[in-house]
């Protein structure tokens, strides 16, 4: 039996953790939930899941949980902190959404807790600090995301010195046959229209602009030890490749499935065992072709920014994912275009002082000055436009 805490149990990966948490109730349990601000679902997961204690980020929430539950109600920053720690879980599922999920990650760590890591931020603002606690407190960093779980059982039982590169497939988004001038005009709507895989707001974005697979790259780096000159993109629409390893012999090891998010999470949970999956099977011959192509770094600069972010290190990658997670909010609430969100990170990026060995502070510090800063930025350049 796992004992689990859902970080962003409301969200897409957190609810598909708890369907995985209904199949196998032999298996999990659930310790602790969190979210946002959805306090209305979050009460209907407390009242069927029985967790210990649930957290919530939006303060103004808290009574209407207190109302209506009998376990531990916890808020903000604190609160994630706490849930992450919980003396009653053993694994916890970070399925937060942007540097709000650092801090939680490296608490769970030092707590000797093993984590299920959805989070991209975590690693790529921070992946220094946290695999420096990963090594140090002796816990599993299981990858949720379809690529890096791909990677992961790919290298299952292989040296990892004989690694001659990673590729990491990419579906390129609903404008990966889009010119310049199309993007200029691309809106919210079309750019949350992605065409294989089912995610929520801020990361369909992230997939759209190619950062998304630019994060990817930087907790490749992290989690496997490998330079980034070792790392390649490849764009792949069908989304059934999920990535590719080479070894020094020219064999390749890939890891196919169907674009499912729930098989990634479900193994995540499961390992190393293996559980009977739910999902569609995948039959090769119902697939017509299997596309496979360069990626433009001029169409899609935030695959150039992330290589060059990761490759320099410091705070530049805590910098890069500041002013994106800023840009793409923004974006998203119409205050900008979608090229807008590139130009915003390569201003941002340009004008830091990088920090070359920062503290788990340092990054969130300069995570804060740069989000506000990029506001700030925002909301002068609309004020000219009026």
């Amino acid at each position: 039996m796992k004992y689990l805490s859902i970080l962003g149990s409301t969200g897409s990966i957190g609810t598909q953790a708890l369907d995985i948490v209904r199949q196998f109730p032999n298996e999990f349990k659930v310790a602790g939930l969190t979210s946002n601000k959805n306090s209305d679902l979050l009460l209907k997961q407390i009242k069927e899941f029985r967790p210990k204690a649930v957290a919530i980020m939006d303060k103004s929430k808290v009574d209407d949980l207190l109302n209506f539950s009998s376990c531990q109600v916890y808020s903000g920053i604190d609160g994630l902190n706490k849930i992450a720690s919980l003396s009653e879980c053993d694994t916890v599922v970070n399925s937060l959404v942007g540097s709000v999920g650092i801090e939680p990650t490296y608490h769970a760590i030092r707590s000797k807790k093993n984590i299920a890591l959805a989070n991209k931020e975590t690693l790529v603002a921070a992946g220094s600090v946290i695999m420096e606690e990963v090594k140090k407190n002796n816990v599993n960093l299981m990858p949720i995301d379809s690529e890096h779980s791909a990677i992961f059982q790919c290298l299952n039982g292989e040296n990892i010195n004989e690694i001659e590169k990673i590729t990491i497939t990419c579906s390129g988004g609903p404008f990966r046959n889009f010119s310049k001038e199309q993007l200029e005009k691309v809106s919210v709507q079309d750019a949350l229209n992605h065409p294989t895989w089912s995610m929520g707001d801020k990361i369909t974005i992230d997939s759209a602009t190619l950062m998304n697979k630019g994060f990817e790259v930087i907790e490749a780096h992290w989690l496997y030890n490998i330079p980034y000159e070792k790392i390649r993109i490849v764009i792949h629409p069908q989304s059934i490749i999920h990535s590719l390893v080479e070894f020094h012999d020219r064999s390749v090891i890939a890891q196919l499935g169907l674009p499912d998010m729930k098989i990634p999470i479900q193994y995540s949970l499961s390992y190393p065992k293996r559980f009977q999956g739910s999902s569609k099977s995948l039959n090769l011959a119902e697939i017509s072709n299997l596309e496979f192509k360069e990626p433009d770094f001029e169409r899609f600069p935030c695959l150039k920014y992330a290589y060059e972010a990761g490759k320099t290190g410091g705070t530049l990658p805590a910098v890069m994912n500041a002013s994106n997670e800023a840009a793409v909010r923004a974006f998203l609430g119409n205050k900008i275009r979608f090229l807008d969100i590139q130009r915003l990170i390569r201003r941002m990026m340009d004008e830091h002082k990088i920090i070359k060995n920062p503290t788990l502070n340092d990054i969130l510090d300069i995570d804060r000055k740069t989000k506000d800063e990029t506001n700030r930025i925002i909301e002068e350049e609309m004020t000219i436009k009026s």
